[in-house]
């Protein structure tokens, strides 16, 4: 009796939880401080006629911008909620696990050396979870040999390799990573364990090696890899091999492994990542039709064998499939510099703001790390609309092309069964369709990139299909595990970094502008106010460039002009900006140190948080404005990622340089060097105003504008050490001179006009 009575209790208890956080004193920073702005811009508007003229419009202007988005951002992160999931009850109560379709794309062989994509592979191979559940589709975007031969080669290594982790039940199973610690070896300590890890080591090097010659000697296309002769890059036909079937079904083995390079013709869009996803869904969905789906990118691997368990508690415990659309995990990086010196780890934004987010309608897609279910992706909303008419076999061809077999697979998964009878016995069986559906005209005339799949339109597809998610009426849910779920690489130098941001500053303006703007989609379709309020945040990095530099040039201005942008010392509301500049201060430095970060940590972020809009994000803004012009197309630019494989393998200037903020002759670095020379500019004018002594100066001059001026110096000391340094730590002479240029013509056409 007392066994039945603790089996029922067991499978009462909940596979997952949410848990609200403490945030009183947060939340009382964040009042404080909105009260501060919004008294600010009160003080502003009274004052138009006495303290009128365009620095004060522009002032105003700024900070009503600034205090919107202290409203947008305070909104999501007023109530964080954590998440807590329990997979050993998983275990227990499901019997039948649903099959998970895993993606991993890759887009360019010289910037995402295979290396990194097969670790991002074997990791996912050997998941702890059923592998006659599990399918791993790899897309090679760059058609290149080389990734597939290292593909080829680490299916082999991975029937080694599986086994290896579950038998010794191994936390890290990103072979670059396990074997550059050296402590892993002497956790377990047994002579049977040492024997195979010292073989698995050898055999891990071996496998390094092979893919190293591959790419500096090329490959023979011949053979398996004469499909690749004759190909370009944008100009090749689809390529799919399956390169490793689990033919019997072992719940042991090694998941099915698929290598996917579609079509693309240089007449054809082909529509960047997202394109390359959609292909996936479909071919995916023709050979194993899994009702879930993880996409990943190759740098992230997984950290934590037992994610998928993890995510099946939201996926299948959630009280109903609306309140867990898509399950994102938080992006870490295994090779997080200390102190973040680029600003680029993302780490207080997603403990405060994802978190927060998950209170509302849930955190935005990330692009990488996050579960779908397959039905959503299909265009499936909450209320089940789709499966009725809809099914029908002429609107399941208009929407998901004429291929039968896929709106077959289409029409199975969106009546919601997660039984496997519609997939073939062999992957094999659906080559043919597959080859079809991966072609670049398959989708001339379909729903693809609009009503289903990933949305197209922008270079963030992930953001933008996540607010297609959500507009729907799907929630979503982020789940931080410990250990992580996935780790991944950020870049290390700053012309990667600023690449990385202006693209996404792009995409972000790019959704902003368009017809699917959360404004739009909150006024006629089911997006909550709340999380209208998160996406406008995050969507105002594509504009906030301009809000950013008018600020930035402000005190410059005003000391130039002899003008005046902040209130005189015997005003009351001149103690509004100090309290302002001390109380956000004091706020975010104890979210940092909160997450686990350091005080340079904190200043590194203050500093890139100033950087990045009035640099990366500003030519972001004008490549928007020009495309809206028709002058220009906006062009996906890979963020190159590094291929150390170990730190006994990292050269040692790359140690040296990871970290140091170094130069290139981009655009991206001519606005900050500006803003510089810029504010010294105005320094040396108003020191020299002051040893005249000239009476005009003392009386329109504020010491509040100079205070100004040498913070934003301070802020943007990288560009200053800059134009003192040599060689890649120094800025090009080119910049330089442009900066130099407009710095004059800046300064000139105010004293004239003065």
């Amino acid at each position: 009796m007392s066994t039945v009575m603790a089996t029922n209790k067991q499978s009462s208890l909940p596979l997952c939880e949410k848990v609200p956080a403490k945030s009183t004193l947060h939340r009382a920073f964040y009042l404080i401080i909105l009260f501060l702005l919004i008294s600010l811009l009160v003080y502003r508007v009274s004052s138009l006629r006495s303290h009128g003229g365009i620095p004060w419009l522009l002032a105003l202007l700024c900070e009503s911008h600034f205090t919107l988005a202290w409203i947008w951002s305070t909104s999501t992160k007023w109530k964080p909620i954590d998440c807590v999931t329990y997979p050993d009850r998983l275990l227990q109560r499901v019997n039948d696990l649903p099959s998970v379709d895993m993606f991993v794309t890759t887009a360019d062989a010289e910037l995402e050396p295979p290396i990194i994509t097969v670790n991002t592979v074997l990791s996912l191979l050997a998941v702890d979870y059923p592998a006659n559940k599990l399918a791993c589709y790899v897309s090679d975007d760059g058609c290149s040999p080389v990734t597939f031969f290292a593909l080829l080669q680490a299916s082999k290594f991975a029937n080694l390799w599986v086994p290896f982790c579950k038998k010794y039940h191994i936390q890290v199973r990103a072979p670059f990573h396990y074997f550059s610690n050296q402590s892993y070896a002497s956790q377990k300590g047994s002579p049977e364990f040492l024997k195979d890890w010292q073989q698995m080591k050898d055999d891990y090097e071996l496998l390094s090696r092979k893919i190293e010659d591959a790419a500096r000697k090329g490959v023979d296309l011949t053979g398996e890899f004469a499909p690749f002769s004759k190909t370009e890059r944008r100009n090749h036909p689809t390529i799919i091999k399956v390169i490793w079937e689990n033919e019997k079904g072992s719940v042991d083995g090694v998941p099915h492994l698929v290598y996917i390079s579609r079509e693309k013709r240089p007449k054809h869009p082909h529509n960047y990542k997202a394109g390359a996803m959609n292909v996936l869904t479909r071919v995916s969905g023709l050979m194993t039709n899994a009702p879930f789906m993880l996409n990943m990118d190759c740098d992230f691997y997984t950290n934590n064998p037992q994610v998928v368990l993890h995510a099946m508690c939201l996926l299948l415990g959630s009280r109903s499939e609306r309140d867990s659309g898509f399950v994102q995990f938080p992006q870490k990086f295994h090779d997080g510099i200390k102190d973040d010196p680029l600003g680029n780890q993302l780490v207080v934004l997603q403990r405060y703001l994802s978190r927060g987010a998950t209170a509302v309608q849930g955190p935005f897609y990330g692009g990488t790390g996050c579960f779908h279910r397959r039905k959503i992706i299909y265009g499936s909303s909450p209320d089940g609309s789709l499966l009725s008419e809809d099914l029908a076999q002429e609107k399941l061809e208009k929407g998901f092309g004429d291929s039968k077999k896929l709106c077959e697979s289409a029409a199975w998964c969106l009546l919601g069964s997660r039984s496997e009878s519609n997939n073939p016995s062999s992957i094999l069986s659906s080559m043919e369709a597959a080859y079809t559906v991966a072609g670049c005209v398959y989708e001339h005339g379909t729903s693809w990139g609009s009503e289903v799949g990933w949305v197209y339109g922008s270079v963030t597809e992930d953001v933008q299909t996540g607010l297609s998610i959500h507009s729907r009426g799907w929630r979503s849910v982020l789940l931080d595990l410990d250990p992580p779920a996935f780790l991944g690489s950020a870049p290390s130098n700053a012309p990667a970094s600023f690449t990385q941001q202006k693209r996404w500053a792009i995409g972000l303006l790019e959704i902003l502008l368009s017809k699917r703007s959360p404004l739009i989609t909150m006024l006629t379709q089911k997006l909550q106010l709340r999380a209208c309020f998160l996406y406008m945040w995050l969507l105002s990095w594509g504009y906030r460039c301009v809000p950013e530099l008018c600020y930035t040039v402000l005190p410059a201005y005003c000391i130039i002009s002899n003008t005046r942008f902040l209130p005189k010392v015997e005003e009351p509301a001149a103690l509004i900006h100090p309290a302002l500049f001390i109380l956000y201060n004091i706020c975010t430095l104890r979210e940092f140190i909160e997450a686990g970060q350091s005080v340079k940590a904190w200043w590194n972020n203050q500093k890139m948080g100033r950087i990045y809009p009035t640099c990366s994000w500003l030519f972001a803004f004008l490549t928007v404005m020009l495309k809206l012009l028709g002058i220009t197309e906006t062009v996906f630019e890979v963020t190159r990622k590094d291929s150390s494989s170990g730190d006994e393998n990292t050269d040692e200037g790359e140690v040296t340089d990871a970290g140091s903020f170094t130069f290139d002759e981009s655009v991206n670095f001519i606005a900050g060097t500006t803003v510089v020379l810029l504010q010294l500019a105005s320094l040396s004018i108003g020191f020299v105003r002051l040893l005249r002594k000239q009476e005009h100066a003392v009386d329109g001059q504020g010491l509040g504008e100079v205070l100004c001026s040498v913070l934003i110096l301070l802020h943007y000391s990288p560009f200053l050490k800059g134009l003192f340094g040599k060689e890649k730590y120094g800025i090009p002479s080119a910049t330089v001179y442009k900066s130099l240029a407009l710095t004059l013509l800046f300064v000139s056409a105010l004293v004239q006009s003065s």
